[in-house]
């Protein structure tokens, strides 16, 4: 009789603690993108810092980390020389993956929730002076090979106080030349309807007539208002790039960025009378808490109501 030949199958081999982990935070990311529908920079944001953690947690199994060891990794981005900012926002991304590993019963206790972000300080943005803003967005002239696109991206950075990566995300049929505004996408892609002012409409429409037809008609048929020397998309770090290279220009610090034409947009109109709930509806604030720092940057507006209002002023 021929003896039948049983067969064992085999067990997987276990997966290295390292790829789990990698396979985990690619799992979150889809999640975030696809349930959530959180905004790209917010999920680069959580991949950037999770990516961190990776590195800290090396081989270790997430499930055996202690509440030491997840202080331990908070120590460890002291180490690393990051801000504090930084450090709370990764300490809200561990945070998120974790209760992530909850939802998909990896885990059965949230350790990380017991880690406390530290009370930060709130920083007083910097705001360029009134005198100055003319200087700096007449910085870009003829010798530069783009010199109206880049004009115009700094009037609409002011004009509106938009973000950096709203400028970047801003569509050709976003923008209404004849009606004097634009449509914004901000955080969560809630959108908002901002005027843009006739010193920046005259610049986005000599930027449409002259330069985008030239740029658009590169071959990549991108709808975006503001496009590279090849006609595709800007990024946000290259308008960053730009705002420090006219900033310099105009002789302003050189350590000012897109989200300081923001700050000043929101200062100045306090300082020329306007609402603060109205600037913070320009600025697509949730919370009327954010808005309010700017009371404390602008003195004049400050002074001023004390002099008009207090009986011994």
């Amino acid at each position: 009789m021929k003896r039948k030949l049983k067969l064992k199958l085999k067990r997987p081999l276990p997966q290295p603690q390292g790829e789990r982990i990698e396979r985990l935070i690619a799992s979150l990311i889809t999640y975030l993108t696809t349930e959530c529908h959180l905004s790209q920079n917010t999920i680069q944001a959580y991949s950037r810092d999770l990516q961190r953690f990776r590195t800290w947690v090396g081989n270790k199994n997430p499930k055996d980390l202690t509440i030491v060891e997840l202080s331990d990794y908070v120590a460890w981005l002291h180490d690393q020389k990051l801000a504090p900012a930084s450090i709370a926002r990764h300490i809200i991304s561990l945070k998120v993956f974790f209760r992530y590993l909850q939802l998909e019963g990896v885990l059965q206790d949230n350790l990380a929730e017991l880690l406390g972000c530290q009370k930060l300080w709130q920083k007083i943005p910097t705001v360029i002076p009134p005198h100055q803003i003319d200087d700096f967005l007449t910085a870009p002239w003829s010798e530069d090979p783009y010199w109206r696109r880049d004009r115009a991206i700094l009037e609409v950075l002011y004009a509106c106080g938009c973000r950096a990566s709203e400028i970047a995300g801003l569509k050709a049929n976003d923008v209404h030349l004849s009606e004097g505004f634009c449509r914004l996408h901000g955080k969560g892609n809630k959108q908002r309807l901002v005027p843009l002012g006739e010193k920046a409409v005259a610049a986005c429409r000599e930027y449409l007539e002259t330069e985008r037809p030239k740029l658009a008609s590169r071959g990549y048929d991108s709808p975006e208002f503001f496009l590279t020397r090849t006609g595709r998309p800007l990024r946000r770090e290259a308008i960053w790039e730009m705002v420090k290279k006219y900033a310099l220009r105009a002789g302003i610090d050189p350590n000012v960025s897109p989200h300081t034409l923001r700050h000043s947009f929101a200062t100045h109109l306090l300082a020329g009378g306007a609402d603060l709930r109205q600037v913070q509806e320009l600025l697509g604030h949730a919370s009327i808490a954010t808005t309010q720092i700017y009371t404390h940057v602008d003195q004049s507006r400050l002074k001023k109501v004390h002099a008009t209002f207090h009986p011994r002023a």
